[in-house]
């Protein structure tokens, strides 16, 4: 039985849609905005978050609070065919093909924390799994003039943070000996992929040569697909994952390599079908699976720590606390991993409890 069919047939029944904006400016100097959405009926409340990148497009949905013709009763899979047909931007463009996928998620994890509250359940029990406490990396870039001075500042509010760190080649062969030096990197993210972006990352061989050499453990994600950055990864089968590219099962059969990690970011897929699907393949190909986030300013944030939390719990998870995205960070408030789940969890949402 497929993780997707235990949920598919839930009943949900939604009267209600209302949307609230979360704006914060973050430790990547830009303000963030998303959108929490919020589906409701029958004296209960489900909450997704909608992690568009562009800021217009929350503004646009705080400013009109448009009226979806959502109210009804469905089953989960039937909510979803029906997503699939909607024009969720109300006739604006979104900009970005990935976007529609981002809005689609918003609404079919609420319409799952919904089902779940309005059935009494959680999505533990649902599965016959358990929450587990979850390990998480912090996530961060080092500037246009990269230094150790955001790792420092991290490390000094929490010295047993690991990071996901996204090099670029203004990182000089120093730089890259003193962060090696701290013995705290799990991950390498090339952003190798990605185009007509802010994070477009040129694919220099020099550059993953000298990273490749001096994090020899790191698990190198998203590499360029040029022949030459091939054969400088090609030995490093072992360690390569993909993010940017996996929405789907097709995506990740049609990578350049065949992949031993993945980053799974639940907002790519868009749909719970397409994401439930892919970790079901997953499992059943032991590729080994960690968390990734878009910058969550609310619900969203605890729904990737909840999965994270059923089924890679021990990963280097790209969840942390949203505390660590802010400016500034200091000990008093920078939680430590893992992540203890919360007693008594409800619908599609997780708490942490580290007291």
């Amino acid at each position: 039985m497929t993780l997707f069919s235990r949920i598919a047939e839930f009943p949900v029944q939604i009267e209600t849609i209302d949307f609230i904006k979360h704006e914060q400016d973050t430790s990547s100097d830009f303000t963030r905005k998303t959108t929490e959405i919020i589906l409701s009926g029958k004296g209960k409340s489900g909450r997704g978050e909608d992690v568009t990148y562009e800021a217009d497009e929350h503004d646009a949905v705080d400013e009109q609070q448009p009226d979806f013709p959502l109210a009804g009763a469905f089953t989960l899979g039937d909510f979803s065919e029906l997503l699939e047909e909607m024009d969720l931007f109300f006739g604006r463009d979104p900009g970005h093909k990935a976007f529609c996928n981002y809005r689609r998620w918003g609404f079919e994890s609420a319409a799952l924390d919904l089902a779940l509250k309005q059935a009494g359940t959680n999505l533990a029990k649902v599965f016959g799994l358990q929450y587990n406490p979850v390990e998480f990396v912090v996530s961060t870039r080092l500037g246009d003039s990269p230094s150790m001075e955001r790792l420092e500042q991290l490390l000094k509010a929490n010295s047993e943070l690991k990071f996901k760190l996204d090099p670029t080649p203004e990182w000089t062969p120093d730089l890259m000996d003193q962060i090696a030096a701290t013995d705290t990197v799990r991950i390498l993210d090339f952003k190798g992929l990605y185009e007509n972006t802010i994070v477009d990352n040129p694919p220099e061989p020099w550059l993953y040569r000298e990273l490749i050499a001096r994090f020899p453990d790191a698990v190198i994600e998203d590499p360029a697909d040029t022949e030459e950055i091939r054969k400088i990864i090609a030995p490093e089968k072992e360690r390569l994952s993909w993010d940017y590219p996996v929405k789907h099962i097709q995506s990740i059969e049609e990578l350049p390599f065949s992949p031993r990690w993945l980053n799974i970011k639940p907002s790519r897929f868009g749909s719970l079908k397409a994401l439930l699907d892919t970790i079901d393949y997953c499992r059943k190909h032991e590729i080994t699976m960690y968390g990734g986030g878009q910058f969550e300013l609310s619900v969203g944030r605890d729904q990737i720590q909840g999965l994270a939390s059923l089924f890679y719990p021990d990963s280097p998870n790209d969840v942390a606390p949203g505390v660590y995205n802010m400016p500034e960070v200091t000990g008093t408030e920078a939680p430590l991993s893992p992540l203890k789940p919360a007693d008594d969890l409800t619908g599609f949402e997780w708490k942490y409890d580290n007291s």
